[in-house]
């Protein structure tokens, strides 16, 4: 691990990011082919803020490699990404080295979180498919039985953290869906009829939350598949949350073009 300067630094940077659930990407040369100035098993890793730690041999080379590697952190898809250090012909990077290096590029992407504020007759079927599907899920109440925590805590949410607001209580729904909506999470969502929806979000207009906010609500929650059952609903909660996770749109595919 220590054979190359900046492999420790590398690798701890990836340890910490696993831990912190962040998505990072690490690039490691693979293949070496004349002359070059990257060496088999130089490693970098990148992440989503642009920043990087370690070095694949700098210049032209690092410059494409970050590239690709900011690619493989929006689409989540490995790669093998080959470079010519020549000024001319297929991959070249415009270098006089002449050599050839080749880079595989691995996504590490954090397991998806399932934040549900709520743990009454849709929480535990939501709580069980999310499980299924390979959430971490987290189901905050106060009564013991029904959560594993007591309190929301905003401060936890993250980029990969799903939020799901089913409480018993609209005023509870309120109080959590002000503290969500200020976080980086990719989804909340909130129960609740057309009614009460439009209340609550009226209320935080009202002080001052942004149209773009409140744009992030997506209540009534679920999509429109009809079931009116517990389970029924967690379902349609759920399909709603892998479609903006994945980025679907929910139609049968049977209608969707191929």
């Amino acid at each position: 691990m220590g054979s190359f300067p900046g492999t420790p630094e590398v690798f701890a940077a990836l340890q910490a990011a696993l831990a912190q659930g962040t998505t990072v990407a690490l690039a490691t040369v693979v293949d070496v082919q004349g002359a070059s100035p990257a060496q088999v098993g130089f490693k970098l890793l990148a992440r989503g803020d642009g920043s990087w730690v370690g070095n694949v041999g700098g210049g032209a080379l690092e410059q494409r490699v970050r590239q690709e590697a900011a690619a493989a952190l929006a689409d989540g898809r490995p790669r093998l990404a080959h470079y010519r250090l020549t000024e001319s012909g297929e991959d070249a990077l415009g270098m006089l080295c002449g050599g050839e290096v080749t880079v595989f590029i691995e996504p590490f992407l954090p397991k998806p979180a399932l934040l549900i504020v709520g743990g009454g007759h849709i929480g535990r079927p939501l709580a069980e498919l999310a499980r299924i599907v390979g959430y971490a899920v987290q189901v905050v109440d106060v009564r013991p039985a029904r959560g594993d925590r007591p309190q929301f805590d905003p401060t936890a949410i993250t980029g990969s953290t799903y939020v799901v607001l089913i409480t018993e209580d609209h005023v509870t729904d309120e109080a959590a869906l002000r503290q969500a909506i200020t976080t980086p999470t990719p989804y909340i969502g909130m129960i609740g009829s057309l009614r009460k929806v439009g209340i609550v979000l009226d209320h935080l207009r009202a002080d001052g939350f942004s149209p773009d906010q409140l744009a992030r609500v997506r209540a009534p929650i679920g999509l429109n598949t009809g079931g009116r059952e517990p389970a029924e609903i967690a379902l349609a909660i759920l399909a709603e949350i892998e479609c903006v996770r994945h980025g679907g749109s929910g139609r049968p595919r049977s209608q969707s073009p191929a």
